[in-house]
């Protein structure tokens, strides 16, 4: 007998037995089950004993279950024959996502994952299962409590820690092309491996990932991108023919070009070091994407010179500018989402130059006073970017970049220059002077932020008053009388 854990499981199995329903929980909450993983979301097969799989069923037991348990209002899909509510156990800070359905199975047209459903067995509903690892099902009557039904070797794939769908791999992801991407999620979280015949299923199917919403597809990669090391994802995604289809950008990046017997990095391998070094150390959705596409501007500005190699001049600009137009294309947030990511794109060498150069105070303030609040996400991205094989370079870059960050906590505390606000505002000069919106104002005020930004006055008012007054006097502005 199989015991998942939570009363609530035998609470479900004495209200579908009072509703003649044989029930079971299915997929991920089992999986995660022999996993000893965490898992909020249970899914809930029921089959009635008399008239077989109706759809319905599962929304009579949700309801049913809802009121023994307390749960929350029963959110009822009537088209697809589902109910869920949310339900946190006494003396618990976890809330558990409940669904119910039906018992069905599933028929797809050539050009669109949405399903034609029918009722169906418990062996059929298992049969529509992306995986053997998720088709597992573990009865909740009383009579059979803690009974597992696993058709297809699911325990023993989840033991081998291997991935293979329960049917003709073709039809799994030609059906519902979704599976693809979701494989490669299950893979890069999980650490499984894709079972050959299935990923040369998905290699072959890549294209039809073209039906599937972007949404849907940015769900995933966005789990993806959130496991514990992303680029295995990223890896495979490219392997099999999918990532030149949702991310070009990030395909585009690999492969070396050699002129004169002289190479550079292959960018797209250096890209996901990078990534998976931010993924040790940060969980922040944003700063992984920022990680990812740092270098994106490089195929655009590659060049090579006879004296200097490879370079990449401005490609920092180039990646920035093209951040926007990627998230647009892939649904992802245009508001602060996007200007964060196309800001650490846009500064990310500024350190890296800063701990190659004489560390100035000037420059310091001018890197604090852009990133602002994001200054630490930079430097964390930064700090991972230094992937060179040469050790004696990596050290060297290291012991810089500390001094860059102290210069920076140093600075900060003595000029307050993070996000600041010139002391002296446009509001201020108009009154002052008597004038209107004009050119001079902008000049004015750019004199006094370069000024305190290099060090030549301090970030107070009195001195950016001063330094006002002079500016506009040699501009031929008299103060009002």
């Amino acid at each position: 007998m199989i015991d998942l854990g939570l009363d609530l499981y035998r609470a479900i199995g004495r209200c579908a037995d009072q509703l003649n329903i044989d029930a079971y929980a299915v997929g991920g909450v089992v999986r995660d089950y022999f996993l000893q993983r965490p898992c909020t979301d249970i899914d809930v097969v029921c089959v009635g004993r008399d008239q077989g799989g109706e759809v319905h069923i599962g929304i009579e037991l949700a309801k049913t279950s809802a009121e023994v348990l307390g749960g929350s209002k029963v959110s009822v899909f009537k088209n697809f024959g589902t109910a869920s509510f949310l339900y946190t156990p006494a003396n618990s800070n976890r809330t558990y996502e409940l669904e119910f359905v039906g018992a069905r199975r599933e028929s797809y047209s050539h050009d669109s994952r949405k399903p034609i459903v029918e009722n169906g067995t418990l062996q059929d509903d298992q049969n529509r299962r992306d995986f053997t690892v998720n088709a597992l099902a573990v009865c909740l009557n009383e009579g059979r409590y803690g009974a597992l039904m696993d058709p297809f070797g699911g325990i023993r794939d989840l033991n081998d820690g291997i991935l293979r769908t329960p049917l003709d791999p073709d039809i799994t992801f030609s059906d519902d092309p979704l599976r693809m991407m979701r494989a490669i999620r299950f893979a890069s979280q999980l650490g499984f491996r894709i079972a050959d015949d299935t990923f040369s299923a998905i290699s072959r199917n890549a294209h039809r990932i073209e039906i599937v919403s972007m949404e849907r597809i940015m769900v995933e990669l966005n789990k993806i991108i959130l496991s514990p090391n992303p680029s295995l994802g990223f890896k495979l995604l490219q392997k099999c023919g999918l990532l030149p289809l949702i991310l070009p950008e990030i395909s585009a990046l690999q492969g070396v070009e050699t002129v004169d017997g002289r190479g550079h990095k292959d960018i797209f391998f250096h890209t996901m070091q990078v990534l998976d070094n931010v993924a040790s150390t940060a969980d922040n959705l944003w700063l992984r994407w920022a990680a990812l596409l740092h270098d994106i501007g490089k195929p655009g500005v590659k060049r090579y010179d006879a004296k200097q190699g490879w370079t990449f001049h401005g490609h920092e600009a180039r990646g920035a500018h093209m951040v926007k137009r990627i998230f647009k294309r892939l649904r992802l947030p245009l508001g602060a989402e996007e200007r964060y990511v196309e800001k650490l794109v846009m500064l990310h060498m500024r350190p890296i130059v800063l701990s190659e150069d004489e560390v100035t105070d000037s420059a310091v303030r001018r890197l604090l006073f852009e990133a602002g609040d994001d200054i630490d996400d930079l430097m964390l991205l930064c700090n991972a970017d230094i992937t060179s094989k040469n050790p004696e370079k990596v050290r060297r870059h290291k012991a810089n970049f500390e001094l860059v960050k102290l210069k920076l906590v140093e600075l900060e505390e003595r000029d307050r220059i993070r996000n600041f606000q010139p002391p002296v505002s446009g509001e201020d000069i108009m009154t002052t002077f008597g004038i209107g919106p004009c050119r001079e104002i902008g000049t004015i005020k750019d004199a006094i932020k370069d000024a305190i930004l290099d060090g030549k006055i301090p970030n107070d008012r009195d001195a950016a008053w001063q330094m006002m007054l002079d500016i506009a006097s040699s501009l031929g502005l008299k103060p009002k009388e």
